[in-house]
């Protein structure tokens, strides 16, 4: 790619400005796509080899990427231009750190473990440049392990950031100028499974750090790096976002996902109208004449400002008729302000430059805190601002309270938390909008929508992310999972009430594509999977029944099936006509 991240050092300079677009290399690669086609812009190493990665190189590039911007207590450093998964924060980057980021990368090195765990080799090959990039990281995390103890401080925030922080630049630096090599070295997996397990530690600290004293999480932070060689952090206010990424962390046991829970329905996140949750909480913006006050007493402490007054010099500052300080209007933010500065040096106010430049570009920002403008989240009160709902995050706290319901119910969980759980399950799914009344939701409910202001219905329609959600979040309430290749059923979260009061049909597209029916009994319902009808029944056994299409049966005692049959189901092969679960009641809620 022909666009550059700058060395760390930049990066510290001007976090806001970190990209540099490499003209020069974007010409070589459009003559190389030219001469080869696609090929052309895949990277080479140094015998003009194309440069190949298997799965481990892969994985170690990506979470090594995000551990070299890792602040100690603060989150993953937003520092390479991107927004986040929720655009409304785009502000936030260069000054934002994100737990959100921290809390799902936690949840991948979970995800990671499982899968070390059943490998049953030694070691894997893997390039030299990453494998320095390994070593540089986890040298970093083992000198300081024993931070982890206590809270971590500013310096020795600042300590870490810088190593992590120079060991990602050195990597990208070596790959913008030379490429790789295309040697390999031996990585063990064991010593791979103690760098997974050494990097949660890390980030499990932070995640303690983040917990508020309300039982809610951050989601963003503000980093701050000081003139004295440390790192300040600050905090937002609550964001739904952080709760959802914390419960799909899998760090917290069941009964701090009730915590959350229960805080997250007494915050100010929750919108009763609605029966739902705000991405950020509602509050009144300050209205255009009350916006750059300067307060009289920073004015008076500053010679610079005092003299420029004094002087009717409007050029940094000026006072209205009614005594109100302003800084000049035609900033746009610091930078403007800095070069207003610089154009003083060399007149009558340059002895005052050296004392108070600083001091007034502190002023400004008390002025305009414009290291915590996160966007249109905090300027806008449509298009996911504030007093919005926006439906996607609300079905991702659903399938994430979901995941935490059955883990808690597999675990044997005490009966007063699992029924908690699913309370607040079964009441985040009933606010959503499929749910609702035309009138309550503001648009026909079947519809996706983007979000819900206050004092409006649904807005923006479309194909959302929310519907892939609402489909994962259903097919866990009919308990349909696959393990180990095997389809199983547990519909530990669904409810007796679903199940049909009178006789029904159930109408249906099968696999080849004709309409067909099936008659549906009391105390029965059903769902297609994989275009396959899945037919539950409430009986005394749980057993399950294939119907072929040849007309055949085959029965399992069990609510799973084998390898055979859910590969059938899987494959789409038409070969089974429709299966039938029957369910004991005791399953069900």
């Amino acid at each position: 790619m022909p666009y550059k991240i700058k060395p760390y050092t930049d990066l510290l300079k001007n976090p806001k400005d970190t990209i540099v677009f490499d003209e020069e290399l974007d010409h070589k690669i459009r003559e190389a796509r030219l001469e080869l086609g696609a090929d052309g812009a895949l990277l080479r190493d140094e015998n003009r080899f194309i440069v190949k990665a298997n799965f481990i190189e892969k994985i170690l590039a990506t979470t090594l990427a995000k551990l070299s911007n890792f602040v100690p207590e603060g989150g993953i450093w937003m520092n390479t231009q991107r927004p986040e998964w929720n655009d409304a924060n785009n502000a936030l980057v260069g000054n934002g750190v994100s737990m959100v980021t921290l809390y799902y990368l936690r949840r991948f090195f979970n995800f990671l473990e499982e899968l070390l765990a059943d490998v049953d080799i030694e070691y894997v090959e893997i390039s030299n440049e990453v494998f320095d990039f390994f070593n540089s990281v986890t040298e970093t995390f083992e000198k300081n392990k024993g931070l982890l103890s206590a809270s971590i401080n500013d310096n020795d925030k600042k300590i870490i950031l810088d190593d992590l922080g120079n060991s990602g630049s050195n990597y990208r630096t070596h790959i913008y100028n030379n490429a790789f090599s295309g040697r390999k070295t031996k990585l063990s997996i064991n010593r791979l499974i103690d760098f997974v397990a050494l990097s949660k530690s890390f980030l499990e600290h932070s995640i303690n750090a983040n917990k508020r004293s309300d039982n809610l999480y951050h989601a963003y932070n503000l980093m701050t790096v000081n003139s004295d060689s440390s790192v300040t952090i600050s905090y937002l206010s609550e964001m739904l976002e952080g709760q959802v990424a914390v419960i799909s962390s899998g760090y917290l046991d069941a009964s701090e996902t009730l915590e959350v829970l229960n805080a997250l329905k007494q915050s100010k996140l929750f919108r009763p109208d609605q029966y739902s949750y705000l991405l950020y909480p509602n509050k009144e913006l300050k209205g255009f004449l009350d916006r750059n006050i300067i307060p009289e007493n920073e004015v008076l402490g500053s010679n610079l400002l005092n003299e420029l007054l004094h002087d009717g010099n409007v050029q940094i500052i000026e006072k209205d008729v009614y005594g109100e300080y302003h800084f000049n209007g035609d900033f746009k933010n610091a930078t403007d302000l800095s070069l207003a500065l610089d154009k003083l040096s060399g007149t009558k106010y340059d002895s005052f430059l050296s004392s108070d430049t600083q001091k007034v570009l502190q002023i400004f920002e008390k002025v305009f805190n414009h290291k915590a403008f996160t966007g249109r989240s905090g300027t806008f009160y449509g298009y996911e601002g504030l007093g919005s709902i926006y439906w996607h995050m609300v079905s991702k706290l659903l399938l994430a309270v979901q995941e935490c319901c059955v883990d808690a119910i597999n675990a044997g969980e005490p009966e007063v938390i699992t029924g908690q759980l699913l309370e607040h399950f079964y009441e985040i799914n009933e606010g959503i909008g499929v749910h609702k009344s035309p009138e309550l939701y503001g648009a026909f409910p079947t519809d996706p929508y983007s979000h819900t202001p206050a004092g409006k219905g649904a807005q923006q329609p479309g194909m959302t992310g929310q519907v892939k959600e609402d489909i994962l979040s259903r097919f866990g309430e009919f308990g349909v999972f696959v393990e180990n290749g095997e389809l199983a059923f547990n519909p530990c979260l669904l409810r007796k009430e679903e199940f049909l009061q009178s006789s029904e049909t159930f109408n249906y597209i099968s696999v080849s594509g004709d309409f067909k029916s099936i008659e549906l009994s009391i105390n029965s319902l059903a769902f297609t999977y994989c275009q396959v009808p899945i037919i539950y029944k409430i009986a005394d056994k749980n057993t399950i029944e294939i119907k072929y299409v040849n007309g055949k049966n085959k029965f399992f005692e069990a609510l799973s099936l084998d390898s055979v049959v859910s590969e059938s189901v899987f494959t789409r092969n038409s070969q089974v006509e429709y299966i039938t679960v029957y369910i004991q009641p005791s399953i069900l809620k």
